[in-house]
């Protein structure tokens, strides 16, 4: 197709608009997708994920002992999302219909396409206040053998096999500035081609413009990701009221093209965004040793058992547990008036429970071999996996000593003499004290005890119980964490066709929106919390939707 005219234009080449495209494909339709990146880019930011999706009651589970039911979930979800305004009538219904999809037609539709899942589902989001309150009941965190790319390769391969067959045109360095509306409706998209660049996929590409372009279709689908590469928009959109005052210094989640540039575009052409104040960001973000884009900044995905502390080393109070509430701890860690923390753990906590999220970090997953996880993650002997080992040696953000007063030290000497030796040492005896006998009265010591009743957990995720001041177990290892931009939660207001809605209520025609510009559907289909690997489910689920509207004739 060398035209420039289509039945649809999908503008994103990220796992959403993939998705968009390849059903667009499969129709018969004859599609433009525009992508500001190279083409090596393709995938968008999901190539970078650790390849988690949230799936319900699937074999996986069954397997592991863990009985799961689309009840259950959607209790989870609205628990968890705790919508409360008047515009969450179609996030509602998207959250709805992604876990009637999650519990039923997602994972034998993906399996069919290729995709495969780590035998071991993971625990995330645990919650840690009551049932009907935010967290996962049970684990439903499925790990893509392949990672990120083993979720997008399937993808890609059938939108590659449509451009081959002429239905499908891919134009990369083509940046999306406008949308063509006329009489109320969309029917192109015009902006900038830009000058070739040779960086190397997730790096900072160039802005430079060489030409202009104007494409022509009845349907526009803005696929173009959040905003969390981009700290200005994400503190404009801060919910202060909330959380309080954003932070000075953030680390970015996501690589630079995650810039949020075609929510106003989008906008200006008749769409709404709502609860633009709804954003999932880390609290255990680390400088990578090693960046790729710019302030590139990696989340550790803790086991239950590091002891988390404030920057003036006060423990943080139940449910600011690893990997139970991370809003709720977010918003703890920021009223102290500080902008980090500090996990306190042992070797054996960081062999058996640190995990690095992405792609990149975890080698063994994203090549799809057993014998490389066994020799990662199990042949290992007292060590954690090479890329955790490498940040524990490399990282600036990291303190390991044999002694808790050359610890403290070295905390101080990071953090700003904030840290009292007796009073972080009196903490940790404290809980040593719980380790004599399987009963505790620490929250946290049950949570690991119950983290152990789970054979997955057990296995592979959650340490024996020990004292940490026993140099048996060391040596000690302090962690300093950052907050890490990752997820816009709200977004562009669609119906379950994925159609924009205007401020006004009404569809505007030929507009759609899908993946996380528009809140992973609906506008915002999360509510205020996540449960994980919700975001690459809901791009590939928007997508999916997009492509099937019946909308697009």
């Amino acid at each position: 197709m060398t035209t420039n005219t289509a039945d649809a234009i999908v503008v994103g080449g990220g796992l959403a608009g993939l998705a968009a495209a390849a059903e667009l494909g499969d129709r018969g339709k004859k599609v433009i997708l525009l992508d500001q990146e190279p083409e090596r880019f393709l995938g968008g930011q999901a190539f970078w994920s650790l390849g988690g999706l949230f799936m319900v009651d699937t074999p996986e589970q069954r397997r592991m002992g863990i009985r799961d039911t689309a009840d259950l979930a959607l209790r989870d979800w609205m628990g968890s999302a705790q919508f409360d305004r008047a515009e969450d009538a179609w996030p509602r219904k998207w959250a709805e219909a992604y876990v009637e999809f999650a519990a039923g037609e997602m994972r034998p539709w993906l399996h069919e396409m290729g995709l495969r899942w780590f035998p071991v589902v993971g625990w995330a989001e645990r919650g840690g206040s009551y049932a009907n309150g935010h967290g996962n009941s049970v684990p439903r965190f499925h790990i893509t053998w392949g990672t990120g790319p083993g979720v997008i390769e399937h993808f890609v391969r059938r939108v590659r096999e449509h451009a081959n067959a002429g239905l499908i045109d891919l134009r990369f360095r083509h940046q999306a500035s406008h949308i063509i509306m006329q009489n109320g409706a969309a029917t192109g998209v015009s902006g900038e081609v830009l000058s070739n660049d040779g960086a190397e996929r997730g790096k900072k590409t160039n802005r430079d413009e060489v030409g202009e372009f104007e494409v022509y279709a009845p349907s526009v689908i803005v696929t173009s990701g959040g905003i969390g590469g981009n700290f200005d928009l994400v503190r404009q959109s801060w919910p202060r009221e909330r959380l309080g005052e954003p932070p000075k210094e953030m680390v970015a989640g996501v690589p630079f093209h995650v810039d949020g540039r075609m929510i106003a575009i989008s906008e200006k052409a008749g769409g709404h965004v709502i609860n633009g104040d709804r954003m999932w960001h880390y609290t255990e973000g680390v400088k990578n040793w090693d960046p790729i884009w710019p302030s590139h900044g990696i989340r550790i995905l803790p086991g239950p058992s590091s002891m988390w502390f404030d920057a003036t080393g006060n423990r943080l109070k139940p449910p600011c547990l690893p990997g139970f509430d991370t809003l709720t701890t977010l918003k703890e860690i920021l009223k102290t008036g500080y902008e980090y923390s500090w996990f306190v753990l042992t070797q054996k906590v960081i062999k058996k429970e640190f995990a690095l999220s992405g792609s990149e970090q975890n080698p063994d997953f994203t090549s799809a071999k057993w014998s490389e996880v066994i020799r990662q993650r199990i042949l290992s002997g007292k060590k954690a996996t090479g890329p955790v080992e490498a940040f524990k040696e490399k990282g600036e953000d990291f303190v390991v000593a044999n002694t808790l007063g050359d610890l403290v030290r070295g905390m101080n000497q990071m953090g700003g003499d904030l840290i009292n030796e007796d009073h972080l040492r009196a903490q940790i005896e404290a809980r040593d004290a719980q380790m004599d006998n399987p009963f505790s009265k620490d929250a946290q010591i049950m949570a690991i005890h119950a983290a152990r009743n789970y054979r997955g957990d057990r296995l592979i995720r959650t340490a024996k119980p020990h004292k940490f001041l026993d140099p048996n177990n060391g040596p000690l290892i302090a962690v300093k964490l950052h907050i890490l931009t990752r997820k816009t939660l709200g977004g562009l207001q669609t119906n379950l066709d994925s159609q924009m809605i205007g401020a006004d209520g009404q569809v505007v025609p030929g507009l759609f929106a899908a993946g996380e510009v528009a809140g992973f559907g609906g506008g915002g289909y999360h509510g205020y919390n996540a449960l994980e690997g919700t975001f690459l489910g809901g791009c590939i689920f928007s997508g999916r939707n997009a492509g099937r509207s019946r909308a697009i004739a």
